[in-house]
């Protein structure tokens, strides 16, 4: 397996106050506890039902501080979300870019391993667990808030691997590599979101807290969906409708003839 840069680090007691925090000393510190903290926040209650008076509350910090440091509660949201977004995608260029040193011949396999791999990390911290929830509802927030967020943190590494699957699978279809590196992306945060649905239908059979299970078993999903034959609207149940029933012809109207 290949190596990962370490990722940024999430105290696992972010949440508890620190007290007497001195201004000129260990700032740096009280900035990062802010962005732990907040990232359980924002992952467990959504940026709505986030305030920066809870989040200072939870940090021992005073709101003016936050304010000081990240200007709105927006900022600070894309600050949090933007810290390990912009790592995770760094990363995985990182990887693709060794991979391409090492291998004459990248298989299919490969791509979708360097791609999930950083991800995978995150599992292991309190935080990278928050991140990963908080990444999983980006889809739920606003479009003026997440929209822009996506395309800063992925754009570049996202078209990176998707030439990567364009080399790998030659045949199929650009429209279907897109359609099928998006649903890659669902499959995965679903996965990775620590939502414990798999253990419950499973009566646990199935352990999501399992990082190399929930790693093969997602690995085996996107590559199957990957090589998957390529159907046609043809082919869909929806294009196969039953002929449409002829009206009933309309009986002729009789008219009253007047009295004479």
């Amino acid at each position: 397996m290949t190596t990962l840069t370490q990722p940024p680090s999430a105290k696992a007691n972010a949440t508890k106050p620190r007290k007497g925090l001195g201004r000129p000393a260990g700032m740096s510190n009280v900035r990062e506890q802010i962005l732990d903290t907040a990232e359980i926040d924002f992952a467990d209650r959504g940026y709505a039902g986030t305030s920066l008076r809870e989040i200072s509350t939870a940090t021992g910090v005073t709101q003016a501080l936050i304010t000081y440091y990240f200007g709105t509660k927006q900022q600070l949201f894309e600050q949090v979300f933007l810290r390990r977004a912009l790592f995770i995608s760094s990363e995985r260029m990182r990887l693709l870019a060794e991979l391409r040193q090492t291998s004459k011949q990248i298989t299919l396999e490969q791509v979708i391993r360097t791609f999930l791999e950083p991800m995978l990390e995150l599992r292991k911290s309190t935080g990278g667990k928050a991140f990963i929830r908080l990444h999983a509802r980006l889809h739920t927030e606003p479009p003026e808030i997440s929209y822009p967020l996506r395309s800063q943190a992925y754009d570049e590494s996202m078209q990176a691997y998707i030439q990567a699957l364009q080399a790998a699978l030659p045949n199929l279809p650009a429209k279907d590599i897109y359609w099928r590196a998006t649903l890659m992306v669902g499959a995965y945060l679903y996965a990775f979101s620590d939502a414990h649905r798999l253990e419950i239908l499973s009566k646990g059979i199935c352990n999501p807290d399992d990082d190399r299970e929930t790693f093969n078993q997602l690995l085996n999903f996107i590559l199957g969906g990957l090589q998957a034959p390529t159907r046609t609207a043809r082919d869909t149940p929806l294009a196969k409708q039953a002929p449409k029933k002829r009206a009933p012809a309309k009986k002729a109207s009789r008219t009253n003839t007047p009295k004479p």
